[in-house]
């Protein structure tokens, strides 16, 4: 472990406090929240994480900044919804959670609204509203599609609402493969201009191993001209069960080399937005880059 720790090098404590600092004075950020950090370990849609996200999005409100919130978990709601037994359970195989395409698609369209009642209900104990955008990565290369998206957003920010992005899965089968809602957020984060992207997942930023089986795996606190070495060192602890860092760590890279800081973070941790936005050290952080490597 010593030397994946030292192949992966470090960076200039400077550059890494200037993003640290960036992040935290971030006006308008993109956090996307992931299947993982919104479902039970039955897939199913977990109502007391759903509300424990809700109230860190309320800890950037109350800063006076703008968010903008990709979400997953659509799919989660639908098992929840149709596999739970009783006269409402279809013949949905739960165990893999569905890996047929169409089942998941008819999924999604049922969990949907089931998720969208969630987040109203969650961020109504905070008086704050919330808007529904379904999106494919398709509308974010269409010129015309573009242009509604981000005005529509525009509009919601300035009227003081929270969008809440999903996926439009009942038409794009790309969106429902591992990653894509990642590469989606980046994408939403630079359509929309925004001061800082945070990808919250199950693990608590981006380690050296798979942390799920690896004990000696250890987190790095910063990623950018060391990206090769990162990306390298993902690359070789990924399995079925932590695949998804990968797409985390090409979307955080693509914002960074953006302009803009990114953080992989924990949804778990206790006020781990409020965190990043008191410049405390939490996740990985991504510094801006101009496409600098360690080679």
């Amino acid at each position: 472990m010593t030397s994946e720790r030292a192949a992966v090098g470090a960076l200039d404590p400077d550059a890494v406090d200037r993003a640290r600092t960036a992040a935290a004075e971030a006006d308008r950020v993109v956090v996307k929240a992931g299947t993982n950090s919104l479902t039970d370990e039955d897939s199913r849609l977990d109502r007391v994480k759903l509300d424990k996200l809700v109230a860190d999005v309320m800890d950037l409100r109350r800063r006076g900044k703008e968010v903008v919130l990709v979400s997953s978990g659509a799919v989660g709601a639908g098992i929840g919804r149709l596999g739970n037994g009783g006269s409402a359970a279809v013949d949905v195989d739960i165990e893999r959670g569905s890996d047929v395409i169409d089942e998941r698609q008819a999924l999604s369209t049922v969990g949907q609204s089931l998720l969208m009642r969630h987040y109203t209900q969650s961020f109504d104990r905070y008086e704050q509203p919330v808007a529904q955008i379904l999106v494919t990565g398709a509308d974010l290369d269409a010129p015309e599609r573009f242009d509604n998206f981000t005005s529509t957003v525009e509009t919601l920010l300035e009227w003081g609402v929270v969008p809440v992005i999903n996926e439009n899965d009942a038409v794009a089968t790309d969106e429902l493969r591992i990653g894509d809602n990642d590469m989606l957020s980046a994408s939403a984060a630079l359509a929309l201009d925004v001061d800082l992207l945070v990808t919250l997942t199950d693990v608590d930023g981006v380690y050296t191993g798979n942390p799920k089986r690896d004990s000696d795996a250890t987190l790095i606190e910063a990623v950018g001209a060391n990206y090769d070495a990162v990306r390298e060192l993902v690359g070789d602890s990924t399995t079925s069960d932590f695949g998804g860092i990968q797409t985390k760590v090409e979307g955080a890279r693509d914002a960074a080399e953006s302009g803009m800081p990114a953080v992989i973070a924990g949804s778990a941790t206790r006020d781990v937005l409020d965190r990043i936005a008191a410049g405390k050290p939490t996740g990985t952080l991504f510094v801006p880059t101009a496409g600098e490597t360690n080679e």
